[in-house]
Order: C-alpha cells, then sequence, then structure tokens
C-alpha cells in the first residue's frame, strides 16, 4: 500500500477566468467563455471562434523583463502556479527542495513564439532571431521556470502526450509521492495556441467548429456538433503527501486515489470508435485506486465536441461502468472552456475537484440537440448541487494516448 497523496493547492487561468474562484464562480453559473478570436486577423479564416484568456496583465503579475522572455504558454503557467503555491501555504525555504518537484506540460509548447520569430526571420533575415528562441519555444520550459521560480530541486519534467499531457502529469506526480520519490509535486499543463499558425493547423485537419454562434460551437454530446473550439489556458495543482499535508495543517481538496493510462494504437489523430482503450483505461485507475465502479459519481469527460470523441467516450464509459454507467453523470467543462489541449486536463482536474469539494457537479451547457449515440446523463445546461464523493477526469490525445484520473473525497 503507497502513500496517500492529496490535492492541497489550485491555480488557473483560462477562457472562464484569471483564479480559481472567479473561474469557479463562471462554472457555477454555466458560463461559456468562447468568443470572437482576438489574437489575429480572423478576416481570411474559416474559423473565427476561441477561448482566448482575457484581461491578464502578465507583465504586472511575473515583471516586463521575465515575461519577454517566456512564451505565452510558460507565462499562463507561471501565473498558475503563483496561484497555487500561495492558494497551498507552502513555505519553500522550510522545506526539503530536493523533495519537491515538478511536473508540467504542454501539448505544443511555444507555437506562438515560432510563428513570429519565423515571420521576423523572413522579413528581416534570420540573423535577427532572438536569443531566447529556443529556451521560449521548447514544451518543458514551463516546468524549468516553476522550478526555478520557487527552487524545487527534485524530479522536472514534461509529459508530452498531445490533449492528454496534463492528466499524465498529474498521474505521474501522484504516482512519484505515492511511491516514496517526493512529499510535494506541481503539476499540471499549459497551451497556447490561439495563432495564425495553430488555428490553420487544426482547421486543415478538419477537427474544429467552423460556426460563428458562440452558443452552438463547443457543444459536447450535442447531435449537431462539429469540431472542436480551441482555447488556451494552464492549470496547476499542489500534489502533497497525506501526513505532511496534516503536520503543516494544509487546507486538502480532494485525494488522487487512481491513475491510468494507455494507448489505442490505433489512429494518429482518430480514437478507437469502439471506446476499447479509454475503457481499459478508466478500468485501470480503478485498479490503481482499488475502488468498484459503482464508488464512482462523476465522469468529467474529454468531452470535445467531435463526432467520434464524444461518440466514443460514451461507448468507452458503458464498457468500464456496465450498468452503473446509466447512474454516472457525465459532463464536459469543455462546453465553456473550448479545449486547452496540453492544458485541458488540469484545468479539467481542479474543476473535478472543486465538483467534490463544494458538492456541485458541472454542466454541459448549450446542450440543445439530444443524440442517441451519445445517451448518458451529460447534467445539460444546468449544474447540480449533490454529493460527489469520487470522481474521473478524462484526458484522450492524438496519437491514442488516455489518461484517466480518479479524485475522491478525503477520509480522515
Amino acid at each position: 500500500m503507497g502513500r496517500r497523496v492529496v490535492i492541497t493547492g489550485m491555480g488557473t487561468v483560462n477562457p472562464l477566468g484569471n483564479s480559481v474562484a472567479q473561474s469557479w464562480e463562471q462554472v457555477k453559473q454555466g458560463a461559456c467563455g468562447i468568443d470572437r478570436i482576438t489574437h489575429f486577423d480572423t478576416t481570411d479564416f474559416t474559423v473565427k471562434l476561441a477561448g482566448e484568456v482575457r484581461d491578464l496583465d502578465v507583465d504586472e503579475i511575473l515583471g516586463k523583463k521575465e515575461a519577454r522572455r517566456m512564451d505565452r504558454f510558460t507565462q499562463l503557467a507561471m501565473v498558475a502556479a503563483k496561484e497555487a503555491v500561495e492558494n497551498s501555504g507552502l513555505d519553500f525555504e522550510t522545506e526539503d527542495t530536493s523533495r519537491c518537484g515538478v511536473i508540467v506540460s504542454s501539448g505544443i509548447g511555444g507555437l506562438t513564439t515560432i510563428t513570429e520569430e519565423h515571420a521576423k526571420g523572413m522579413e528581416k533575415g534570420y540573423g535577427r532571431i532572438s536569443p531566447f528562441f529556443i529556451p521560449m519555444v521548447i514544451s518543458n520550459m514551463a516546468a524549468g521556470q516553476i522550478a526555478i521560480a520557487y527552487g524545487l530541486h527534485g524530479m522536472c519534467t514534461c509529459v508530452v502526450t498531445a490533449c492528454a499531457s496534463s492528466n499524465n502529469a498529474i498521474g505521474d506526480a501522484f504516482h512519484h509521492i505515492r511511491d516514496g520519490y517526493s512529499d510535494v509535486m506541481l503539476c499540471g499543463g499549459s497551451e497556447s495556441c490561439i495563432n495564425e499558425l495553430g488555428i490553420a493547423g487544426f482547421a486543415a485537419l478538419k477537427a474544429l467548429n467552423t460556426t460563428e454562434d458562440v452558443t452552438r460551437a463547443s457543444i459536447p454530446f450535442d447531435k449537431e456538433r462539429n469540431g472542436f473550439v480551441m482555447g488556451e489556458g494552464a492549470g496547476i495543482l499542489v500534489l502533497e503527501e497525506y501526513e505532511h499535508a496534516v503536520a503543516r495543517g494544509a487546507v486538502i481538496y480532494g485525494e488522487i486515489a487512481g491513475y491510468g493510462s494507455n494507448c489505442d494504437a490505433y489512429h494518429i489523430t482518430a480514437p478507437n470508435p469502439e471506446g476499447i482503450g479509454g475503457a481499459d483505461c478508466m478500468k485501470l485507475a480503478l485498479s490503481d485506486a482499488n475502488m468498484s465502479p459503482e464508488d464512482i459519481d462523476y465522469i468529467n469527460a474529454h468531452g470535445t465536441s467531435t463526432h467520434l470523441n464524444d461518440s466514443g467516450e460514451t461507448k468507452a464509459i458503458k464498457l468500464a461502468f456496465g450498468e452503473h454507467a446509466k447512474k454516472l453523470m457525465v459532463s464536459s467543462t469543455k462546453s465553456m472552456t473550448g479545449h486547452l489541449l496540453g492544458g485541458a486536463g488540469a484545468v479539467e482536474a481542479i474543476f473535478t475537484t472543486l465538483a467534490i469539494y463544494h458538492g456541485f457537479v458541472p454542466a454541459t451547457v448549450n446542450y440543445q440537440v439530444p443524440d442517441e449515440e451519445c445517451d448518458l446523463d451529460i447534467v445539460p445546461n444546468t449544474g447540480r448541487e449533490c454529493e460527489v464523493r469520487a470522481a474521473i477526469s478524462n484526458a484522450l490525445g492524438f496519437g491514442g494516448h488516455n489518461a484517466s484520473i480518479l479524485i475522491k473525497k478525503l477520509e480522515a
């Protein structure tokens, strides 16, 4: 039996808000953070909508000099980490920092900097490229910058598994503490790819919804769903060994009890339509937690608003939970935020933790047209106040990556 691992701090910036409190209030209201793209001129683009982080002064929070040396995905991660550390009450000057580490992911990394510096090179010559270009674009730099900022000398790494990235980061951090290698881990993910190249690339893949109606753009499980909406943001969680947290009187929001990770090994972008890999992944998380399907009350679904994902994930849940699938609440908060790619799992893990802590299940908003292929209780349009004993948060990524996190209410 491994050590218990609890959540003692959380921080986020995402299309719903620039803090955990602001974001959660929007979740409870069933708000939608999707709007017209402002990061670039979309005149010649078929895609007009995205979930942008708005009204965030990174220069004020991080310092102008430091912020200029970071791609936006790292900036967002640093802001979320600052809130998470402050929320946890940890003082790393009093900790053994060799027992404190970081696993923070990004699916793509510094695509905005790549786009901007390439344009500069084409226009002014490649001798004008920023000396910070490489450390700004590499995907591990959010993790590295967080470790540097707080002087954390334990394991520091970055899992890159597309849209499953931050669930893998959280799960790997959980096991790292459970198995005795660390006492504290900062973990999660960050992404910011709402730029010309990012939107064009996903649009060429026919993955993005092209409607200009914000209420019909990100509509998971709705029969009229037709592609996801790009989002950006970051989520950082502070995981801590239970006795370590209790000894310092920390507020504990929930306990991570299980983690599953596997691969469909089916297709580079499409999930297995029968949901076999996703089902096995959830079963792995249940087994890891030594819990049964009947112990789970809620699933924060990957729920991207694409035809294949939502129908396949419905089948996966039915395969994993059998008859209990009919009693599960299954919602997708991507209906509110859009799809944050490598940052999605971390923000959704925070929402899942808050669902357990506050006894409120988020809705799948803007749902209108039922789909017989997605016939679970998707908590349509209005969230529910009810006890949540345990929940699973799913993340499924290009390449067939599946990762499921099982979070439960703290029991003494």
